[in-house]
C-alpha cells in the first residue's frame, strides 16, 4: 500500500513534467525523474502495486499527449524489467549506479519485417565467436533493422533481443545487454535513425536501429536461464530459455497500457461530464444543463459504468500478477490469457467510448485542454505490447485447437461460442482468412466469458477471506 506522503512526491515530481518540448528534453525529464529514485528499477520486483500505480499517475489527458508515458515505460518495464527478468544478480546490481547516474535504456525487440501485425519474429543474429571471446550483433538484412525503438535516439543502453548462434546452430532469442552509445557517443557498428514526425508523442524519439558486427563482451547475455562455458551453451535453471520468458515484460506492459487506456477514459469522461453539467443549452421549458441531453446523459452513464467494471477486472488481473512478479515466477497459462483480455479490451472499450464522447459533445472537443486532442494516444496503447487484432485471433486460434482435440469443455461455453467453434474448425487453415469476422466474433466471447469467470471468482475469494478472518 503506497503512503499518502510516496503519492504527492511522485504527483508533484510529474507535475513538472511538459510534453511541448523536444524529445531531448523529455529525455532529460526522464534522467531527472530516475535519480529521485522515487521508482526504483528493481519496483517491478520489490513492489510491483507500486510500479503499476505510478504508471497510472502519469496519465492525463489534459496535460499530456502519450510521449513521456510511452518513454517512462520503455526505461521501467521494458529496459530495466527485462534485466530484472532475464539478468544475473551481478547484471541486476548494475542498475543501481544507471539510477544514480540518471541512465536511459531502450528496448530492441520488433523488427521492419516483424511489425506489431506480424508477431514476434527476431533475424537479428548474435554469433559467438569462441576465438575472441566476442558475440558478434549483426542485422543481416533491412528488415531485420530494429524498427519503431521508443527512446533509441537517447538511450545510452539497450536490451536487444537477437537469436543466439553457437557453432552454426541457432538456440533462439535471447537477450543482450549492451551499451548504445559511450561518452555520448553512439557506439562503432551501431547505425541509427530516425523514424519520422508523428501525429502525436513527438517529445518521443523514435529509432530504427541497424547492426553490423557489432562486438559485445561474454557478460552482454542476459544469463539467468542461459550462458556460454566452455564455449558451450549450457542452461543455468530449471526453466529453459524460451520466448514466454523474454516477453514477460509484455505481459507486464499489456496491464500497464490497459490501465493507462482506462485511466486517460476515466479522465476525460470526468471532465467532460463536469464540463456538460455546466454548460446550459437553451430548451422550450428553459434553459438545460447539456449533460441533460439524452443521448449525451446516457453515454455519459455507459462509459462511467464500463469503464467502472473494466478497471475491477485490471485490477483482479493485476494481483494475480504482481504475486508472480514478488515471487519470480512465470504467469500461468490463464492469467497470460486474462492479461491478453484485458489489454484488449480495456483499450478498445477505451477508445469506443472516447470517439463516441467526442462525437456528441460539439466544438468542446475541439479545445485545446479538453483532453480530446490527445486522444491518439489511445491509438498509441491499441499496437503496443501486442495488437489488439493478434492477441484476438491467438485467442480464437488456441480456443479452436482445444476445441479440435477435446480440451475444451463445451458445456460450460454458450452455444454461439460453441457454433462458432465448430465453423472454424471445420473450415481448416484456408478458411481462416475467409472467415475473420468469425475469428473476432469467437475471440469476442473468449473475452466475455473470461472476464465474466475471473470476476466470479474474486468474489468468491474475497467471501472466502472474510469468512475465515471472522
Amino acid at each position: 500500500m503506497l503512503s499518502k506522503e510516496e503519492d504527492k512526491k511522485w504527483m508533484d515530481a510529474g507535475s513538472q513534467l511538459r510534453s511541448d518540448v523536444s524529445y531531448l528534453e523529455s529525455s532529460r525529464q526522464l534522467r531527472q525523474l530516475i535519480q529521485t529514485k522515487l521508482l526504483s528499477f528493481t519496483a517491478m520486483r520489490d513492489d510491483p502495486a507500486k510500479f503499476f500505480r505510478f504508471h497510472r499517475m502519469l496519465v492525463d489527458p489534459m496535460k499530456h499527449g502519450p510521449g513521456f508515458w510511452i518513454r517512462f515505460t520503455v526505461q521501467y518495464n521494458l529496459f530495466a524489467g527485462t534485466v530484472l527478468g532475464l539478468g544475473s544478480d551481478s547484471q541486476i546490481a548494475a542498475m543501481e549506479q544507471w539510477s544514480d547516474q540518471g541512465l536511459l535504456g531502450c528496448f530492441g525487440l520488433t523488427e521492419r519485417l516483424a511489425g506489431v501485425n506480424s508477431g514476434l519474429v527476431v533475424q537479428t543474429t548474435a554469433t559467438w565467436d569462441a576465438k575472441s571471446q566476442h558475440f558478434d550483433l549483426h542485422s543481416p538484412s533491412l528488415g531485420a533493422y530494429k524498427n519503431w525503438i521508443s527512446q533509441g535516439l537517447t538511450a545510452d543502453k539497450c536490451c536487444c533481443i537477437a537469436n543466439l548462434i553457437i557453432d552454426g546452430k541457432s538456440f533462439g532469442p535471447h537477450g543482450f545487454l549492451m551499451d548504445l552509445r559511450l561518452n555520448g557517443q553512439v557506439v562503432p557498428g551501431v547505425t541509427l535513425g530516425d523514424m519520422g514526425l508523428k501525429s502525436t508523442g513527438n517529445d518521443l524519439d523514435n529509432a530504427w536501429i541497424g547492426f553490423n558486427h557489432v562486438q559485445l563482451p561474454k557478460t552482454a547475455l542476459l544469463n539467468r536461464f542461459a550462458d556460454i562455458r566452455e564455449n558451450k551453451y549450457v542452461q543455468t535453471t530449471d526453466q529453459p530459455m524460451r520466448i514466454e520468458v523474454i516477453g514477460q515484460r509484455l505481459l507486464t506492459g499489456r496491464v500497464a497500457v490497459a490501465q493507462a487506456a482506462l485511466q486517460f477514459a476515466e479522465k476525460l469522461f470526468t471532465k467532460t461530464k463536469s464540463y456538460a453539467e455546466a454548460k446550459l443549452c437553451w430548451s422550450p421549458d428553459g434553459d438545460v444543463p447539456l449533460s441533460s441531453i439524452p443521448q449525451l446523459e446516457d453515454l455519459l452513464r455507459e462509459g462511467c459504468a464500463t469503464i467502472k467494471d473494466m478497471q475491477a477486472f485490471c485490477a483482479v488481473v493485476e494481483d494475480q500478477l504482481c504475486a508472480c512478479l514478488r515471487k519470480n515466477l512465470i504467469p500461468s497459462a490463464e492469467l497470460v490469457a486474462a492479461i491478453a483480455v484485458a489489454k484488449v479490451q480495456a483499450v478498445e472499450r477505451s477508445i469506443d467510448l472516447c470517439f463516441r464522447l467526442k462525437n456528441e459533445v460539439g466544438s468542446y472537443a475541439l479545445m485545446g485542454g479538453s483532453g480530446f486532442e490527445n486522444m491518439d494516444m489511445l491509438q498509441c496503447c491499441k499496437f503496443a505490447e501486442g495488437d489488439s487484432r493478434i492477441l484476438m485471433q491467438k485467442m480464437a486460434r488456441d480456443a479452436v485447437r482445444d476445441f479440435a482435440t477435446g480440451k475444451l469443455n463445451t458445456e460450460l461455453l454458450a452455444p454461439t461460442e460453441v457454433q462458432l467453434l465448430q465453423t472454424l474448425a471445420s473450415g481448416g487453415k484456408k478458411a481462416w482468412n475467409a472467415n475473420f469476422r468469425l475469428v473476432y466474433d469467437l475471440a469476442g466471447c473468449i473475452i466475455a466469458r473470461t472476464m465474466a469467470t475471473w470476476l466470479e471468482n474474486s468474489k468468491k475469494v474475497s467471501v472466502s477471506e472474510s469468512a475465515s478472518r471472522l
